[in-house]
C-alpha cells in the first residue's frame, strides 16, 4: 500500500432526483484516471480505498454512492425514498462524473460491491473502460444473496439463528430480505433500530473469520448502521436489478479489457466460484484466489491488488 495522500480537490455533485454525491480527487492531476468503487452498498468511500494506487501513477477519483457517506440525501432517514436509488441510476452517476472531471477512460477499481458496480459499469460502457482491479468478487445475483442470508448459515449455526429469530415468527421460513426490508422501514424507531442492528452483526459474524473477533468500529455509528442495512436489503431485494446470470452472461462484452479477479480462498461470503466463473469467459482477465483470505482487503489481497494496479498504470 503506498502513503497516504489527501485530496487536492473535491465537491458535490447534482446527480438528478435530488441526490447530490460526494466525490473527490487525489494522486497525481496528469496521471492515469483510475475510479474507485466501495462495497455495501452503503458504506462510503474511506481514506484507506486511496492507497493500493501510486500517487505519482495515477489520478485517484472516489465517491460516496447514492444516499451513502457524505452524498445527499442520506439514507439513514427512513422518510428517504429508495426509489431513485438503483444498479442504474449508479451507472448514471458514475458517467456524470466521468463527464464532469473531463475523463476520458479510466481504470476501475472495485471492493466487494464494488466489483458488482464495476461490471455493471463496464458492460454498458466497455469504451470507458482501460482495465479492472476486482477484489472480493461478486455479481449481487438472488442465488449469491440467497448464500450469504441463509445458505451459509450451517457454517454459523448459532449466529444465524439469532440472525433469523430477528425476524418475525411467520417471516424466518421467507425471504430474509424482504422480510428485514419491511422492519427497516417501519414506523416504530425502536423497531428500525434493533433491524439495523440485527442485520449488521450477522454481517459481521460471516465476515469476520480471523481468530480474534474484530468489530467495524463504523457499525457502532447508528446513523451508518441504518444507512447500510437500508441500502444492503435494497440492493439484494431487487438483486442488483438484475437478471440471474446477467452480468456473467455479459462478459463477453469485455473479454479484451484486462482485469485481476482477486478473492479468498475463505471467502465464506462471496465462495470464489464466482470469480472462477467470470475468468473462464475473460480471457483478457488473470485470477487470483488468495489463500487463507476471506471477505477482505488487507494483506495478501492488497498485495495482489497493488500489483495489478501498478501494472495497469504502465500499460499504453
Amino acid at each position: 500500500m503506498y502513503p497516504a495522500t489527501e485530496p487536492y480537490q473535491s465537491g458535490m455533485l447534482d446527480v438528478g432526483d435530488g441526490n447530490r454525491i460526494y466525490w473527490e480527487t487525489c494522486g497525481n492531476p496528469t496521471g492515469v484516471p483510475a475510479l474507485a468503487l466501495h462495497g455495501g452498498p452503503g458504506s462510503g468511500c474511506v481514506p484507506g480505498m486511496r492507497q493500493p494506487f501510486n500517487p505519482k501513477k495515477y489520478r485517484v477519483v472516489l465517491f460516496d454512492q447514492r444516499g451513502c457517506g457524505r452524498s445527499t440525501p442520506h439514507a439513514s432517514n427512513p422518510a428517504v425514498d429508495l426509489g431513485a436509488n438503483t444498479t442504474d441510476h449508479l451507472i448514471a452517476d458514475i458517467e456524470r462524473l466521468r463527464t464532469y472531471l473531463g475523463v476520458d477512460r479510466w481504470v476501475l477499481a472495485g471492493w466487494s460491491w464494488g466489483t458488482t458496480l464495476a461490471l455493471a459499469y463496464a458492460e454498458q460502457y466497455p469504451e470507458r473502460v482501460t482495465a479492472l482491479v476486482l477484489t472480493a468478487v461478486t455479481t449481487t445475483s438472488p442465488h449469491e444473496v440467497r448464500w450469504i442470508t441463509r445458505d451459509v448459515g450451517r457454517l454459523f449455526p448459532a449466529e444465524w439463528s439469532r440472525f433469523r429469530d430477528g425476524l418475525p415468527e411467520a417471516d424466518r421460513d421467507g425471504d430474509l430480505v424482504a422480510a428485514y426490508a419491511r422492519l427497516l422501514n417501519h414506523p416504530d424507531p425502536a423497531v428500525r433500530e434493533k433491524a439495523a442492528r440485527d442485520w449488521c452483526e450477522w454481517e459481521e459474524n460471516h465476515v469476520n473469520l480471523g481468530p480474534v473477533r474484530r468489530p467495524n468500529p463504523q457499525y457502532s455509528d447508528p446513523l451508518f448502521r441504518m444507512c447500510f442495512a437500508r441500502l444492503v436489503t435494497h440492493y439484494w431485494l431487487h438483486g442488483a436489478w438484475r437478471a440471474e446470470g446477467e452480468l456473467l452472461g455479459n462478459v463477453s462484452k469485455i473479454a479484451h479489457i484486462p482485469a485481476a479477479l482477486i478473492h479468498g480462498r475463505l471467502d465464506l461470503s462471496s465462495p470464489p466460484d464466482i470469480p472462477w466463473q467470470l475468468a473462464q469467459r475473460w480471457s483478457a482477465a488473470q485470477l487470483h484466489i488468495v489463500a487463507e483470505a476471506g471477505h477482505a482487503a488487507g494483506g495478501a489481497m492488497s498485495d495482489r491488488g497493488v500489483d495489478a494496479l501498478d501494472r495497469f498504470a504502465e500499460a499504453p
